[in-house]
């Protein structure tokens, strides 16, 4: 992978390759921001970078034939993420096959991520929890995964270079994970360079990210979006203004907005029935509305509470008439044209709170169904301080 298949962050880009070029290239980069920005893509497109043989020795003459067959063989290693000093990290679950003492690593599942990876780096947790066949579970990053760590990055690079660990979500390491990957930061092995892809860095124990070097990875630009999107997949230009607006910098939201039937419509559909059936206190149907949603594994069960954050807010901002600041489809803004109103100061931040809340406590593993039906039957009281 190469950094041609990025959208845009031509700025981290070149901030990462004058570290290089400097010889100031820090051991631990912690990569943050939003999620579908490119954090992922760029850290394994550098990650590449620093295990890519150029095909000339130190003294900048060409290389003998064997030099450059060996280069191409890296290349073809790279091509597949195979390469022996390339270490992936990412949440794991326990599958009902694993013995009951196996503690499950990011090597149990590293044929799915390369096959996901190569379709494409920008997924999100609910894509790869589908890819290795999770339903109702959390995935997490273990301690067994430091172990292995320590283990791999303790043998001799196979290639005399560096050795690159690209650890993605790793707010999601459990506390005894943590505790043994910052023995692994502090005292790291010689010319091994750990690549984090964070989107939730408070959720990291502050001595994990005192000792990285922080870099914030923006949104990307309307511009760049839309160009991609008129370049890359062949979208009429008015279209793609409209997509990359909606897609507010992130490239994974645009490829959302091009599938028919995307999750999000289920969710805006899930949203619509909370709000009718609130409004009118149909407390039965708002049970088999609850039931609906606890049949979703908790990651999905996650992502529709923060798609309904972001309705929320933007049926806020919509009463306030400004539609410049909005970022609905049409059909998100048919449905609020109505029913923005019942969305204000007197309830907005309640409405939040109860979200907030919800989410946490599916994170904790509670009863959904029980979650989903308190947070139903609390939304009658909230629509009615309108």
């Amino acid at each position: 992978m190469n950094f041609s298949e990025v959208i845009g962050q031509e700025e981290v880009w070149n901030r990462l390759m004058q570290m290089v070029k400097e010889d100031r290239l820090p051991h631990a980069i912690m990569l943050c921001g939003p999620q579908g920005v490119g954090k992922k893509a760029l850290a394994t497109a550098f990650a590449c970078y620093l295990l890519g043989d150029s095909g000339y020795d130190d003294g900048g003459l060409q290389a003998s034939e064997s030099a450059r067959q060996s280069s191409r063989n890296v290349q073809v290693m790279l091509q597949k993420l195979e390469h022996p000093d390339l270490h992936f990290t990412f949440p794991t679950i326990k599958l009902p096959s694993m013995s009951t003492d196996h503690i499950p690593v990011s090597d149990d599942f590293i044929r799915e991520w390369r096959e996901l990876m190569l379709r494409g780096p920008y997924f999100s947790m609910d894509d790869w929890m589908t890819a290795i066949g999770a339903e109702n579970q959390q995935a997490i990053i273990t301690a067994g995964e430091s172990d292995e760590l320590v283990r791999k990055l303790s043998l001799k690079s196979s290639q005399g270079g560096y050795k690159v660990s690209v650890i993605w979500l790793p707010e999601r390491m459990n506390i005894a994970c943590a505790n043994k990957l910052l023995k692994l930061i502090e005292e790291p092995p010689q010319q091994t360079v750990f690549i984090m892809v964070c989107e939730e860095p408070d959720k990291l124990l502050e001595t994990i990210r005192s000792r990285v070097q922080r870099i914030d990875v923006k949104r990307i630009e309307k511009e760049t979006i839309c160009k991609e999107l008129v370049e890359r997949r062949g979208i009429d230009e008015a279209a793609a203004n409209r997509i990359s607006r909606l897609a507010n910098g992130s490239w994974m939201k645009a490829l959302e907005e091009l599938q028919v039937g995307t999750e999000n419509e289920q969710f805006l559909d899930l949203f619509i029935l909370l709000m009718r059936l609130a409004y009118q206190r149909k407390v039965k149907d708002l049970r088999k509305w609850s039931e609906t949603l606890a049949s979703f594994g908790r990651e999905k069960q996650k992502r529709f509470l923060e798609y309904f954050l972001r309705m929320i807010r933007e049926n806020f901002v919509y009463n306030f008439g400004q539609q410049e600041l909005c970022y609905m489809t049409q059909k998100e803004e048919d449905f609020s044209r109505n029913f923005a109103r019942f969305v204000n100061e007197a309830n907005v931040l309640e409405i939040y709170d109860l979200a907030n809340l919800s989410i946490r406590d599916i994170g904790q593993n509670a009863n959904s169904k029980i979650v989903f039906f308190d947070f139903a039957l609390k939304m009658i009281v909230l629509l009615i301080q309108k």
